[in-house]
């Protein structure tokens, strides 16, 4: 079974970040590696039978802080489909035609 495993570490540049992934490589059972968040500071590892207490504390040896986040399954989750409906009504009142019938006057003035 593949897991995912997050770790939060703190690096200080590129040659920091270099030394994490060739830490997370070398780890026995890994598959993938690379880093994801906002701030780009959070280690993804995917792989099967990872050691996520052992693989943090290497990051935390050899690095610097290092925080285990998430270890869960990496297999994709079924989500359930939910279907929306439009509204049944409408924001507008029906509109029903008229029907105006005009005569044509000889006299030019309407108001008399």
């Amino acid at each position: 079974m593949k897991q995912k495993v997050v770790i939060r570490v703190t690096m200080n540049g590129n040659k920091s970040r270099s030394k994490v992934l060739k830490i997370a490589v070398g780890a026995p059972g890994v598959l993938s590696a690379g880093f994801t968040g906002k701030e780009l500071d959070q280690l993804e590892v995917v792989g099967e039978g990872i050691d996520a207490a052992v693989l943090t504390s290497l990051l935390r040896k050899n690095v610097g802080a290092a925080d285990l986040i998430i270890v869960d399954s990496a297999e994709k989750k079924e989500e359930k489909k939910v279907e929306v409906f439009p509204a049944a009504w409408n924001s507008y009142p029906p509109y029903y035609p008229i029907q105006v019938e005009y005569t044509n006057r000889a006299d030019p003035c309407s108001i008399m």
